[in-house]
């Protein structure tokens, strides 16, 4: 099993040695691991991965190659975790149930009631429908349900209903190098390309050569020109976590064709809308960060910029300063796209959402109106008209 894991490694990019391998099976033998999945994830990522660019390639092999093998390690240990015991199953509620719970109104009442029930509660809840617990309909937990509430912990399936997020999540990084699909996403962003000749003169004019030997009687007359070059400047902004996993596949594509694509290309991550802060490594999000100004101040305005994502979150996180869902943002995400938008005068937003949901989504609605409608699919035909869009100034500072 781990031989063929080791040749899978490899067949996915991740330059595994055979020492490295040898010292996983070092430690194994050593018992550095005891009968843990979690642990023996964490021994073989060490032993087997020395670039942090690597991870999240790691990551999709480990998953696939040792999928169901955690329920090997529960039945030699015969226990249950303990984490198990303390979570009841998702409650499953009809669309009538559903309809009878109402949220507390408004984005004020909401946190002013959790600051009620946090000066309240002494205990663990589970399954009711007003302190913080699991499995109820409460607006304040985990694994229930509630249409507007904020999610603490991370127990059960997610209703994606949370306006507000207690928790320190991790997100990873698209990988440039995936390839698979990417051809057609390639193609489309060719049209986005303007070449012009810049630089110094280093690169050889045979026709110009040709025709000045012609003129100079036959003697040798070296001609030199800059190379063509790309010239258009691409800044892309990814949404990442949350709603987002759901489309990781087609966003790493497009990130790795851009890559291929364009000579000056920036990038920056962000969670679900945009406010004072960027990253460009998920993993030091909290500690690495770009100050939004600093970006705006960084790129002129003849970047072109596309936003991807889903778009869809709480109305209150663009509009409501307090409204990120991971910390408390003093002015509102739609203050922060109107600066992006009066800055950059290219500006588009790929959606990977269908088109047909948008109208059924207020967030959507809200972000269309923010960026006067540039909000495309992320589909070759979206894409398309995205690059068209992105030729011709529509949002005028």
């Amino acid at each position: 099993m781990l031989v063929r894991f080791f040749f899978d490694l490899r067949a996915a990019g991740v330059p595994v040695s055979l020492t490295e391998f040898l010292s996983l099976l070092q430690a194994l033998e050593a018992r550095v691991a005891s009968c843990s999945a979690e642990e023996f994830y964490w021994l073989a990522r060490l032993a087997l991965v020395k670039d942090e660019r690597h991870f999240d390639r790691f990551d999709r092999v480990f998953a696939q190659h040792f999928e169901g093998a955690e329920r090997l390690f529960e039945k030699i240990l015969a226990e249950v975790p303990a984490e198990w015991l303390k979570q009841l199953a998702e409650r499953v509620l009809s669309e009538e149930e559903r309809r009878k719970i109402e949220s507390l109104g408004s984005w004020d009442a909401l946190l002013e009631t959790l600051r009620k029930r946090l000066a309240e509660q002494k205990e663990r809840h589970e399954g009711g429908n007003k302190w913080i617990g699991t499995g109820g309909t409460s607006p304040y937990g985990s694994g229930g349900y509630n249409p507007e509430g904020v999610r603490i912990g991370d127990a059960g399936k997610r209703q994606r209903r949370a306006v507000k997020v207690w928790e320190s999540r991790e997100y990873r990084n698209f990988d440039d190098q995936r390839e698979i699909g990417t051809r057609n996403l390639k193609v489309a962003l060719r049209r986005l390309r303007k070449f012009a000749r810049q630089g110094a003169a280093d690169e050889l004019d045979l026709g110009g050569t040709i025709d000045a030997t012609a003129r100079n009687a036959g003697w040798l007359d070296l001609k030199l020109r800059p190379e063509r070059r790309n010239t258009i400047k691409v800044l892309l902004l990814l949404d990442v976590g949350g709603s987002m996993e759901d489309h990781v596949r087609v966003c790493e594509e497009l990130f790795s064709a851009a890559r291929s694509e364009f000579r000056h290309l920036e990038y920056f991550y962000f969670h679900n809308f945009i406010y004072e802060g960027l990253w460009k490594d998920n993993r030091r999000r909290h500690t690495e960060r770009t100050s939004t100004l600093q970006m705006l101040r960084t790129f002129n305005a003849d970047y072109r910029v596309i936003f991807v994502g889903d778009a869809t979150m709480s109305p209150y996180e663009i509009v409501q300063p307090g409204g990120s869902v991971e910390h408390w943002n003093e002015e509102a995400g739609s203050v922060w796209m109107q600066r992006v938008a009066a800055h950059f005068p290219y500006l588009v937003w790929l959606n990977p959402e269908p088109e047909e949901r948008w109208d059924w989504t207020p967030s959507i609605r809200v972000t269309q109106d923010l960026i006067a409608g540039r909000m495309f699919p992320l589909t070759l035909d979206g894409l398309d008209r995205a690059t068209a869009a992105l030729r011709r100034k529509q949002i005028t500072p």
